[in-house]
């Protein structure tokens, strides 16, 4: 049967489909807006991977196997180098910047990422080797940023909704998703800088401009100034999980979690002692630090520790979530006088260092030479005058200087000195 005039304008009217430019009729969308976002993406994202690459280094990963979550990185671990001890807030400033700067580009990059979605659509998919690899890059780029973010947001919250480990994940990820942008920047920045600082040649077509756009509803000017206040509320209601005025404006604080109240020891914790599966009967009287190295095993109970010289250090905790404490008043016995008292004279070595907790990540953590050697990082049995709460690791805990909250090991079972590498 022969097509019938109704059938012809029916087809007609249908609307059309996102391969087609006459879907996408945005008049906010063309060059110039998308190359103002994307230049505050290069600086913000390239600021975000070096964060991300120190903050993977203050774990020692290359230390021993118990910090290393990426066990099977490669040459992908060719920059690691021994964390420091000083400054003291050293990963509080590093992990505070990484994940409120990741958390503050949220609306940036949804914004250039919907001002490029037409090109996701645009058919061929390849004209030519160059385009096909820039469409490659931009796959790889749009898939990468929407996982490196969704993961790190899911992490700050505690939500482990992803498959496998967060840090292998998080580390590969990242390595995956800045190949994408180099490769992208590379192909795009030098058209974005002659955009941005003369306009579009005169003759020229605006790729990204619809063909057809609809009324306004806003200017471009109006929309960069939407995305600048969405990023500007998020700042407001994130950055105060590092700074003890603004905890209260902290509304998406990790995991949402009430902050402790008043007293001593009244700051924040990640990890409760029900959580971990800490029972009383583990940390009474019957408790004892097992000591180990060249002068065999020591054991001592609280009430001997306690009779040993005690110091103080003013320290942070700074955990990967992003959130961190003001200095709090630490004190308790150096780990470079237990490791002498473990028989280890000369430098202060490396020492492994054990939780009653039995299971989960970092149960064990290793610590560098340079760690135990500074006379701030302690065996802490008090914080602020008080003695050790049990969801602070009460009867005894590590802290050391800069280094990641996980480091700081709670409930502490046995010192190993010596033997890492």
């Amino acid at each position: 049967m022969g097509e019938t005039h109704g059938d012809t304008t029916a087809r007609r009217a249908s609307p059309p489909l996102p391969t087609s430019p006459a879907f996408w009729r945005s008049p906010v969308r063309g060059v110039r807006f998308t190359a103002v976002l994307g230049v505050v993406l290069l600086v913000g994202l390239t600021v975000l991977f070096v964060t991300g690459l120190l903050s993977y280094a203050a774990y020692n990963p290359g230390l021993a196997a118990v910090n290393d979550r990426t066990p099977d990185k490669g040459w992908l671990g060719f920059y690691l180098f021994d964390w420091p001890t000083g400054p003291r807030w050293l990963y509080r400033l590093d992990q505070g910047v990484h994940v409120t700067l990741g958390t503050v580009l949220v609306p940036v990059l949804l914004a250039k990422l919907w001002s490029v979605v037409p090109r996701l659509f645009t058919l061929p998919p390849a004209r030519s080797a160059g385009h096909a690899l820039e469409r490659l890059s931009l796959l790889l780029l749009v898939g990468g940023a929407l996982f490196e973010f969704l993961t790190g947001l899911l992490n700050i919250q505690l939500e482990y909704l992803f498959p496998g480990s967060f840090y292998p994940l998080h580390f590969y990820g990242a390595w995956v998703f800045f190949a994408a942008f180099t490769a992208h920047t590379v192909l795009k920045l030098p058209r974005a800088l002659r955009v941005l600082r003369h306009g579009i040649p005169s003759g020229d077509a605006d790729e990204l401009a619809a063909p057809d756009p609809a009324e306004p509803t806003v200017s471009r000017r109006g929309a960069l100034a939407m995305v600048g206040a969405g990023s500007a509320l998020l700042l407001v209601t994130s950055a105060g999980r590092g700074f003890d005025p603004l905890r209260r404006t902290a509304l998406l604080a990790p995991h949402g979690g009430a902050e402790p109240g008043p007293g001593p020891d009244g700051f924040q914790i990640n990890k409760t002692a029900a959580k971990a599966g800490i029972r009383p009967s583990q940390t009474g009287e019957s408790w004892r630090l097992v000591l180990t190295g060249p002068a065999g095993e020591v054991r001592l109970s609280r009430a001997e520790l306690m009779a040993m010289r005690q110091h103080g250090a003013a320290l942070p905790i700074a955990c990967v979530e992003g959130w961190s404490t003001s200095d709090q008043w630490w004190s308790g016995v150096r780990l470079r006088d237990l490791a002498v008292l473990a028989g280890c004279s000369g430098a202060a070595p490396g020492v492994l260092v054990e939780s009653l907790q039995r299971g989960g990540s970092f149960r064990m953590v290793a610590l560098r030479e340079n760690q135990v050697r500074d006379g701030r990082s302690l065996l802490a049995l008090g914080v602020n005058g008080a003695e050790l709460s049990s969801d602070h690791g009460y009867p005894a805990r590590v802290i050391v200087p800069a280094a990641p909250g996980v480091m700081n090991t709670k409930w502490v079972s046995r010192l190993t000195f010596g033997g890492l590498s």
